[in-house]
């Protein structure tokens, strides 16, 4: 596959995530990754939609710097149960919290979407709520989920895309790949509006 689109520039997802990289391959278009340099650190008062589209945006702001002639994909993801941002568990014990807390409940997850033309600086943001409602858990399900997966690096302590999909009871949404953390719907009409035709 070539490294540019066919008009000549260069699409980058600003992520260094493998499950975004898996997503954005389905589209069959050529792209590479970099490791965006930005501060993530949530701003006072920041609620999870205006935390996730900031992010995504500064993200690939921060890439852009260094690529003057492309189109660069930024994306970033929060949940948020009650309204407060449950971010990456990080070990165990606090895996356990936070799917102790989801159980039974709804927690929704935001993920932040930009697409930015380095060259002309148009930015396009949008940010896609998805809701899954997870089923009665008890301790034991939780310990054996969390010892099968360890997703102690993903946020709300479960990989859906996985074993994860066991702790649901329904997922609600425009797009099930949001949930993954790339919009994929979303963003073949964004890729589009840039004028690159993804079929």
């Amino acid at each position: 596959m070539p490294e540019t689109l066919p008009d000549g520039r260069r699409l980058i997802l600003a992520s260094t995530s493998p499950f975004r990289r898996e997503l954005l391959a389905r589209l069959g278009l050529p792209f590479s990754t970099q490791a965006p340099d930005a501060d993530e650190s949530r701003q006072s008062g920041e609620d999870a939609p205006a935390l996730v589209a900031r992010l995504a945006e500064l993200k690939a702001r921060a890439v852009a710097r260094h690529e003057p002639a492309a189109l660069i994909i930024g994306s970033d993801q929060a949940a948020a149960l009650d309204g407060a941002i449950i971010g990456k568990p990080g070990d165990h014990e606090r895996a356990t919290m936070q799917l102790r807390r989801a159980s039974g409940r709804t927690v929704i997850f935001y993920t932040g979407l930009c697409l930015l033309d380095s060259a002309s600086g148009q930015c396009q943001v949008t940010v896609e709520p998805f809701r899954v409602v997870f089923r009665p858990l008890t301790v034991e399900m939780i310990d054996r989920y969390l010892r099968r997966e360890q997703p102690y690096q993903c946020a709300g302590g479960f990989k859906s895309e996985e074993l994860g999909i066991a702790l649901f009871e329904r997922l609600e949404g425009d797009d099930p790949t949001s949930l993954i953390g790339l919009p994929l719907i979303r963003l073949t009409r964004m890729l589009e509006a840039a004028g690159v035709a993804v079929l």
